[in-house]
């Protein structure tokens, strides 16, 4: 509990930091926000077994030849989620997530993979099981996200991270989609957050084992705590990388700040992971801010 409190606490204080600092530094944000995309559609896609590469992945996104192995399919995928992502990172600093909006992200998700499937949620005869799990019958998937929908933005009493992190266990359980359920689940995730003032998150394709424990906790047990540690992190994370640039801070590469103050790379590289100090990732190498 203790631990808990501490994580609330960190994330009020980045928060307000994150605020102050932010002001009249609005291009600056976008283009750390336009920076994270390739990044973040490599981690979700990766996630559900896409083969292609962050490398791959930036080429697509900037309209330049790829490998011959990349399927149309994967192309896709990489150019819709992007596309879906910048989507939401404008929607939703005016408009609440509502039922129409997951659907309109979803169909932007599927166009030109399935159209048969892309905006609708699952319906008579398509079942699907995730694992184990059998997801709730078609007929019985709208009435359970406008239910969810309605809880999460009438619960003004549960703290926000546990509230985004039982909305998404819920989603994924639910498994609205025949296709695309993970993507947009996490994609919600930031949404959610956007509509709070926050930064989104990357939730990575490294840490998928941790990330899919989430739900065998939820499924078996309701437990929820794996899912709203994996999105605090995420989130601290999100916000130590947006102070640092906000500071004018200079980027420096984790083993050689290890080595500046000499100190283990190990250590070092254990206190980033559970955000003991202002580490975060880009394209998967941590970093820290130092003062010039």
């Amino acid at each position: 509990m203790a631990s808990l409190q501490l994580t609330k606490d960190k994330i009020k204080i980045l928060k307000q930091e994150f605020d102050r600092l932010k002001i009249g530094k609005e291009s600056l944000l976008k283009l750390i926000d336009e920076a994270e995309i390739a990044e973040s559609v490599y981690n979700s896609n990766a996630i559900e077994n896409s083969t292609l590469t962050l490398p791959e992945t930036e080429k697509i996104l900037l309209e330049l030849e790829v490998s011959q192995n990349a399927s149309l399919r994967e192309v896709f995928e990489a150019k819709n989620l992007a596309r879906v992502m910048e989507y939401v990172r404008i929607k939703s600093q005016t408009e609440d997530l509502t039922k129409e909006t997951i659907l309109l992200l979803h169909k932007m998700l599927i166009e030109n993979i399935d159209e048969s499937i892309s905006g609708r949620f699952r319906k008579e005869h398509e079942y699907v099981r995730i694992g184990a799990h059998i997801a709730p019958a078609p007929k019985q998937i709208e009435r359970m996200i406008e239910e969810a929908l309605i809880q999460y933005s009438s619960d003004n009493e549960t703290y926000f991270v546990d509230k985004i992190a039982n909305f998404h266990l819920y989603f994924e359980t639910i498994h609205p989609f025949n296709d695309g359920n993970g993507r947009i689940g996490r994609v919600i995730i930031n949404y959610q957050l956007y509509r709070l003032g926050f930064p989104g998150i990357i939730i990575r394709d490294k840490e998928k084992n941790l990330y899919y424990r989430c739900f065998e906790e939820y499924r078996d047990n309701r437990i929820t705590k794996t899912a709203e540690k994996v999105i605090a992190l995420a989130l601290t994370e999100a916000l130590h990388k947006r102070i640092a640039y906000l500071k004018d801070y200079t980027m420096v590469n984790l083993t050689e700040y290890a080595k500046k103050i000499d100190k283990p790379a190990s250590a070092i590289l254990n206190a980033a992971k559970r955000q003991t100090i202002p580490a975060f990732r880009e394209k998967g190498v941590w970093k820290i801010g130092q003062s010039q």
